[in-house]
């Protein structure tokens, strides 16, 4: 393996794994705020322990991000020092904005909101929790802006003398339709993770005590927990099929090759295009008779990619020929540069990025079912389903990055022919030329067995605190004459 083949894998895997933990921070923030906007409004104790409860869990995984999204900072300005110089104009703003702007304004709410439940008044406190909410949506939409450039650069031109592409407009940069479209198809994935993570844990309370007493005085609060986190679901499920709808269809005008390669279609269909649900063969496209989707549904591509059942659909090798045409032939070295994507890894990942959400609509339907009308369940399955689906929004966001970033290959900026095409860069030309092998494997190996041991922690810290419940909680809320303002502030998880 080359620099480039390593700098590639340490940069996806730090990256998936600390992407693993950013959804359910977006989305929890928001579900916790409402908790405990719940209580404020009601005085209902239930509320303000499931907003401890659930609060803990998100201050754990929030730490994990910060200490996993640092090192994202540093790779652009070592494995990828070149790609930092060609964009660093345009893909830094954003970057900047986001640090010192929204990720400044989650650091300081949070703080107080952790320190100040006995130094704050109600409401004030309760404003703490959702300024830190809209802080992590501010962060995520400057970051989402950042890497739809990626996708579709926008609002920049390039500069033949110095090699550089250089911002123009940075409206145009921050309102890039692509980023108009994948923000809330991001923001609906974290509300269905942050869902499927509240109602599950919910779940697995329910279960567990009402098999040991039907009467348990906790149930009703595990029981309301759990069908909050349902209805999450079930309106952000919603939102993610639309948005993702949406999605294809811009992807399909911007990044033809992309949608092509997520369905391993080699050739350009007579007619419509199916969508495969199961495909063997040579999906590296060598052997495009080798092929053969067993399992697909007539003219569903075609939909998804145009909005139109009878809509035309390029297959790879077609394509190929005209990126090959419009984009060049070979690279510096006579080679012959290979514009289709990896087949295998965005033909599955975009698949499993489908398929693995329908363990939280099994989830969602189960506990509307079984827990209407004021029931409680104490069925073992159902506590098997909640810990099996649980994980698995996680994994499925997890895969559409996965599917997004490979589907650009071999573009680390896709082209935007519509009068962009120059600002663009290949993968091969973004990695830094002064680091070697042993550099990048060693830093490989390094943040490999950090980010091992750093998921230990994560997985057993989070577990600990979740089959502990929801703590008991009491709250004085603090007046003129209380004397604890002369007493140090206290961390209140």
């Amino acid at each position: 393996m080359d620099v480039l083949d390593l700098a590639r894998w340490q940069f996806g895997i730090t990256t998936v794994y600390h992407f693993i933990l950013v959804p359910l921070t977006i989305g929890l923030s928001t579900l916790v705020a409402i908790m405990q906007t719940a209580w404020v409004r009601t005085g209902k104790e239930k509320y303000l322990r499931l907003t401890k409860f659930y609060g803990k869990l998100l201050l754990i995984n929030f730490a994990l991000g910060i200490a996993t999204g640092i090192v994202q900072e540093f790779q652009f300005g070592m494995n990828w020092s070149e790609y930092s110089r060609f964009v660093g104009d345009v893909f830094g703003a954003p970057l900047a904005i986001e640090a010192l702007a929204a990720f400044f304004l989650e650091s300081v709410f949070l703080g107080l909101w952790i320190f100040g439940w006995d130094r704050l008044p109600k409401k004030v406190h309760l404003m703490t929790v959702w300024a830190f909410a809209i802080g992590s949506f501010l962060s995520a939409y400057f970051i989402i802006a950042a890497n739809s450039w990626m996708q579709h650069p926008v609002g920049a031109v390039y500069n033949p003398e110095t090699g550089r592409a250089e911002m123009t407009d940075i409206w145009a940069v921050l309102t890039n339709n692509t980023t108009l479209v994948a923000f809330p198809h991001v923001i609906a994935t974290a509300f269905l993770v942050a869902g499927t993570f509240v109602a599950g844990i919910a779940v697995y309370w329910m279960v567990r005590l009402a098999r040991q007493n039907k009467e348990h005085q906790d149930l009703p609060m595990y029981r309301t927990a759990a069908r909050f986190g349902a209805v999450v679901m079930l309106l952000s499920g919603l939102g993610v099929i639309v948005t993702g709808d949406l999605q294809a269809k811009l992807m399909f005008e911007q990044q033809p090759i992309k949608m092509a390669a997520a369905e391993g279609l080699i050739e350009t269909p007579e007619g419509c295009a199916p969508f495969s649900i199961l495909t063997v063969g040579d999906l590296s496209g060598s052997n495009p008779e080798s092929v053969n989707h067993i399992l697909e549904v007539p003219c569903l591509l075609s939909y998804m990619a145009t909005g139109s059942w009878d809509g035309e659909v390029k297959g790879l090798a077609d394509l190929q020929e005209i990126y090959a045409e419009r984009y060049g032939e070979t690279d510096l070295n006579g080679n012959e540069i290979e514009y289709r994507p990896n087949l295998m890894v965005t033909y599955w990942s975009f698949r499993l990025m489908i398929g693995l959400a329908a363990f939280s609509a099994a989830l969602c339907v189960a506990i509307f079912w079984f827990t209407r009308k004021g029931r409680v369940t104490d069925q073992p399955w159902m506590k098997k389903l909640a810990i099996i689906a649980l994980p698995m929004p996680f994994a499925a966001a997890s895969f559409g990055w996965i599917f997004t970033e490979m589907g650009r290959q071999p573009f680390v900026v896709a082209p935007n022919p519509t009068g962009y095409d120059s600002v663009m860069l290949m993968t091969m030309f973004g990695v830094s030329e002064a680091t070697t092998v042993w550099h990048v494997a060693l830093s490989l190996t390094a943040f490999t067995l950090v980010y091992g041991v750093l998921a230990v922690f994560w997985y057993r810290l989070m577990h600990r605190y979740a089959v502990e419940g929801a703590p008991e909680a009491h709250y004085d809320e603090p007046t003129d004459d209380d004397d604890s303002a002369d007493k140090p502030m206290s961390f209140a998880y």
